[in-house]
């Protein structure tokens, strides 16, 4: 393997992705969605020309075959996570569409008066909006864990907050805004001990480090294809089997029940199908499956330490411009991100120098406004890697902020923020 700039990984990985060809620059917007290679294009494309067919109930060759690819693409998500069983493994159009799964299917037995979710004070607002809504309309309580000025769950804080009228906990594995991996297992445990079930946002974890669901003793865990390599609109929520078998379906429909009458009740099939309602995108699984494969081809070590790498030289590099700040601590357990903020200049301004330099960040509060609010920022600019970046990109953000100056944001709307 040829090292390149310090990393682990070989220089051919850029010719992977043929975006890359077409789209000269920096790609730092890794955490909203990654490039896809062509073994995940190349899989898609083989799928609907060779495999194209409803699943489950065409009793013909072909929709065999779509039924069988679909099976192995789920075998893959199951060693992938670790899981027990491929039942376990539910397949969705991403993190948001999981999280809603369980809130619908099980929120209501856990939330009520009475009765609490626990969330923490860094979640993603797919992590956070479907538990305030289902608190709103039950009148549960939703409780916030608290964050350190590093953006660190204060875990003394979290455990204080359990007790017997807390049923679930909804806790992201590493954050979208700063990178901080946090200690996911001890907070299991921890909830565990309280008789509180967990579910995990895995969507910034799974590109980044080894996911073993097992050895978290998650309850529920999931993550979006489209951040990892893989196609937009699919993603997975791993369940334990006997959680998933008294999950509510959060929809209902074709291929789903056993029969279905005017006057008896509904008979359903068993888990995961129970809970795929309709056609599934079965070629997404295919490609985040492909996807996954590719990172295997790699070397999960090989990419990890490729991330770590960058994400510690970023800090470094960036810390010596005067003027930035780097938010949190990313060096210390480094998981792809580095947030940024430049004093004085509005993220939005800083956002749009960069791409005017021909860099892509994200600039705001990056769907985690009570994060921002928590840490006494507008916004910040993150820099997201993937394992196509390298040093040289980090270094075209250094030498663009050095002529970064206040703009129609920061003169006209200093406090506005979306995003």
């Amino acid at each position: 393997m040829t090292h390149i700039l310090g990393r682990t990984l070989p220089a051919s990985v850029r010719a992977d992705f043929p975006i890359l060809a077409t789209r000269p620059g920096a790609y730092l917007d890794n955490a909203a969605t990654t490039h896809k290679p062509r073994a995940v294009l190349d899989a898609l494309v083989e799928y609907y020309t060779t495999a194209n067919s409803n699943v489950g109930r065409g009793y013909h060759e072909l929709g065999r075959l779509s039924t069988d690819v679909y099976e192995r693409a789920r075998q893959d998500m199951r060693l992938a996570l670790g899981a027990a069983q491929p039942e376990e493994v539910v397949f969705t159009t991403g993190t948001t569409d999981a999280v809603n799964a369980v809130v619908d299917g099980l929120g209501r037995r856990l939330l009520g008066p009475g009765r609490a979710v626990l969330v923490s004070g860094m979640e993603h607002n797919s992590n956070l909006l479907p538990w305030r809504r289902l608190a709103e309309e039950t009148g549960g309580e939703l409780l916030t864990a608290p964050v350190d000025r590093h953006g660190r769950v204060d875990l003394d804080a979290f455990t204080a907050l359990l007790g017997p009228k807390v049923g679930l906990v909804a806790v992201s594995h590493v954050s979208n805004v700063l990178g901080t991996v946090n200690p996911v297992a001890d907070l299991v445990a921890a909830a565990h001990r309280h008789g509180a079930l967990v579910l995990v946002d895995g969507a910034q974890a799974v590109p980044h480090r080894p996911v073993d669901v097992r050895e978290l003793d998650a309850d529920f865990y999931c993550f979006s294809a489209h951040k990892v390599y893989g196609p937009m609109g699919t993603g997975v929520l791993y369940g334990k089997r006997e959680l998933l078998d008294d999950l509510r379906p959060p929809r209902v429909g074709g291929g789903t029940v056993k029969g279905v009458s005017a006057v008896d009740p509904v008979r359903y099939v068993p888990v995961p199908q129970r809970l795929e309602a309709g056609t599934p995108n079965v070629a997404g699984a295919v490609g985040l499956a492909a996807a996954l494969r590719y990172l295997d081809g790699l070397g999960r070590d090989a990419v990890r330490a490729h991330d770590e790498h960058l994400v510690r030289y970023a800090v470094r590099e960036l810390g010596e411009l005067p003027g930035v700040r780097v938010i949190g601590a990313p060096q210390e357990t480094p998981s792809g991100i580095v947030s940024i903020v430049v004093d004085g200049v509005h993220p939005y301004d800083v956002g749009g120098h960069l791409d005017q330099h021909g860099i892509a960040v994200r600039s705001g509060v990056h769907c985690a406004s009570t994060f921002l609010d928590a840490l006494g920022l507008l916004g910040t600019v993150r820099l997201s890697f993937a394992v196509y970046n390298t040093e040289s990109d980090v270094d075209a953000v250094v030498d663009a902020l050095a002529t970064v100056r206040p703009g129609v944001w920061t003169n006209e709307h200093p406090t506005t923020r979306f995003l």
